[in-house]
């Protein structure tokens, strides 16, 4: 695969300082002048810029490459679907058209993680961790994402977009949801992209990693201290993927999601892409699925172009 990582993403948002502010308590961390609002994860860099926008949207989503012999190979299987970008030394820049998607290939290096120490569960018979309690309840510090992992959008033709990002881009098919999507990869994470149909363009989530399931609890429940308006849906896990999740909406409509302990896909041959459908294709336990994540408040809003922060 020559694709290896999502590098970064620029949001647009027509309520920049107060999305700002939220990323931030969100414990990504903040780089450059303030006025740039340009933020970095624990371990992936530079990773989230907010720029203005009359409606909220995912203005540009970029995708790390190795070399400019990558950026060849997909400049070539683009012009296969009449799809031409931009190109220079070391970056493509092209549309999605159906998406509104600005998608931008650069050269980059790949993100190496250092191992999170392992945590040891007790279980029936097996007192794994004697005498002690778990560091989770211990831990004090603030949640700090360790990477962008993965960003879901909208498409008004989901087939097109699949296609664009499939056969054009090199992304991979993880699992299939017939009623929904297919969840794809550009890296050994299970999914980096989900693409849904829908009547407009429009951001879902994105979705940032912590070490594990005490992590996705803490830094949830710090966001809500205060802030209740700021949940959406969990704490629960998908089926899709396996991660645990807490889903929360900043401060334009865009849902943002904590989560950990996604499946990893480190040879392809070994993994069988399955089709799932039902509740199970969006997850496997938590609290009931609120309507509003299928289909966000605002989206009728967006569809007439009249949408405004909350």
């Amino acid at each position: 695969m020559p694709l290896h990582r999502l590098t970064s993403i620029t949001l647009g948002v027509p309520n920049v300082d107060a999305t700002a502010g939220y990323y931030e308590d969100f414990g990504l961390t903040p780089v450059g002048e303030k006025a740039e609002n340009r933020f970095a994860t624990a371990e992936g860099g530079e990773q989230l810029k907010i720029t203005h926008s009359p409606l909220r949207r995912l203005v540009e989503l970029g995708v790390g490459v190795d070399d400019p012999d990558d950026l060849d190979r997909i400049e070539a299987s683009l012009a296969k679907l009449d799809v031409a970008g931009k190109r220079d030394e070391t970056s493509l820049r092209v549309l999605d058209p159906n998406s509104n998607t600005l998608v931008v290939l650069e050269i980059a290096p790949h993100l190496v993680q250092a191992p999170v120490e392992q945590v040891l569960y007790n279980g029936p018979g097996r007192p794994s961790r004697p005498n002690g309690r778990t560091p989770g309840v211990e831990r004090t510090n603030k949640v700090r994402p360790k990477k962008l992992g993965h960003v879901v959008i909208g498409s008004k033709d989901q087939d097109a977009s699949q296609r664009f990002f499939t056969e054009g881009i090199g992304f991979k098919a993880s699992d299939h949801v017939p009623s929904l999507a297919s969840f794809l990869r550009c890296s050994t994470d299970h999914h980096n992209l989900l693409i849904q149909k829908a009547p407009v363009d429009f951001l879902h989530h994105t979705a940032w990693e912590v070490d594990d399931v005490d992590e996705v609890g803490r830094g949830a429940t710090e966001m809500l201290e205060g802030n209740p308006e700021r949940h959406v849906w969990g704490l629960g896990r998908h089926h899709i993927g396996s991660n645990f999740f807490w889903y929360l909406k900043d401060p334009a409509g865009n849902f943002s999601e904590y989560y950990s302990d996604l499946d990893c896909i480190v040879d392809d041959a070994l993994w069988k892409p399955s089709v799932v459908d039902g509740t199970r294709g969006i997850y496997n336990w938590g609290p009931p699925l609120p309507p509003s994540f299928i289909k966000p408040e605002d989206l009728a809003a967006l569809m007439t172009g009249t949408h405004s922060p909350r």
